[in-house]
């Protein structure tokens, strides 16, 4: 009877370790396993279709902004355009597709994009619990708040009980209400999800002031009726650091993507541009030849040819050419590159070591 007993007490043992087991037998250790972690192999999926799908605003001019001539352009456009470049040698294998702040990141979670390019700013909850990784940063900007030039508003103060408008689910939102509420101002809030029904309502007068990225305000300022009868106040609400963000699931997409960033800074960094590029072929220059691929297997590792930074600077250009065509002051944007100019003159933008 008693061996009876003992094997009824260690029964519920064997099933709990067999129950632990893989066909193998080796024992998994499921509090550290994740639940949810789905391998995707985005890099794959994308050759065999033959074009990249990128997730974009297409509405906000020097960002990504769709012409009369149905083509695309703007910074993040051409983020989309250099990772196809160096997946196909082909900067134009590239679907574009408009989404609003509310579907972005849906979009990327169930697959219907392989990448979100679209203004979008890096936090913690974003990288943490929504499921994305983030890029290296294309923009660092701040939020700011535009109101017109007769209003006599000089400051967040002056928006007491002032209606403010903007868009619903995004950081923007956030950071407003916790501005005011640390200064104790009370204000109207007034928020859509759709971005031009936000600055329309603006426009016609049925708010008083509208907030977003900086960028993004001077970038709406030129669509406006009389975009000289609005100003931007000086001061900024938080920091905006814009980067392109893909699913999570997937390291080697996102090592393609974070290094084809990358290549548009350190491409700035050598002077080798879309115009000089055939001068640097037969350079000496280690760094150089790593970087172009004329010496070693940098590409290898990513699985992409050698030479995929080439295929980038030739039909892409460095970073400082995307800025300087879409937001530079030939544009209508005219912005000074500030905190996005390069490390090595004094901004925030550099690349770590092809290597």
């Amino acid at each position: 009877m008693r061996k009876s007993a003992f094997l009824l007490a260690i029964a519920p043992l064997f099933f709990t370790l067999a129950a632990c087991s893989g066909e193998s037998g080796t024992q998994v250790n499921t509090a550290s396993t994740p639940a949810t972690q789905v391998t995707r192999n985005i890099a794959n999926t994308v050759k065999n279709r033959g074009k990249l799908i990128c997730g974009v605003s297409g509405e906000l001019p020097g960002f990504s902004f769709v012409g009369t001539d149905g083509k695309y352009s703007g910074i993040d456009v051409d983020v989309c355009r250099a990772v196809a470049a160096a997946l196909f040698d082909n900067p134009d294998a590239v679907e574009f597709r408009n989404l609003n702040t509310k579907e972005r990141f849906t979009a990327l979670q169930t697959g219907e994009i392989d990448l979100l390019s679209r203004n979008t700013t890096w936090t913690m909850s974003r990288d943490t619990s929504v499921g994305l990784q983030f890029a290296p940063v294309i923009f660092y900007d701040g939020q700011a708040i535009m109101v017109r030039k007769n209003s006599g508003i000089k400051s967040l103060a002056d928006l007491k009980n002032k209606a403010i408008c903007t868009q619903t689910g995004t950081t923007t939102e956030q950071n407003l209400a916790d501005q005011m509420r640390k200064r104790s101002i009370t204000y109207k809030p007034v928020v859509f999800e759709d971005v031009n029904i936000t600055f329309a309502t603006y426009s016609e007068g049925r708010c008083d002031a509208v907030t977003t990225d900086r960028s993004a305000l001077i970038s709406r300022r030129t669509t406006l009726p009389k975009p000289e009868d609005n100003i931007i106040l000086d001061e900024l609400l938080s920091s905006e650091p814009l980067a392109p963000a893909v699913a999570k699931g997937d390291p080697q997409w996102h090592d393609i993507v974070k290094w084809v960033v990358y290549s548009l800074v350190k491409a700035e960094e050598l002077g080798i541009n879309s115009q000089n590029i055939a001068q640097f072929a037969n350079s000496n220059d280690p760094d150089i030849k790593r970087f172009l691929g004329t010496e070693g297997t940098l590409g290898e590792g990513l699985g992409l040819t050698n030479d995929f930074a080439a295929r980038i600077v030739k039909h892409v250009g460095n970073y400082g050419e995307v800025y300087d065509r879409n937001l530079g002051t030939k544009t209508k944007l005219n912005l000074p590159r500030g905190q996005n100019q390069l490390g090595i003159k004094g901004g925030l933008l550099y690349s770590p070591p092809f290597r």
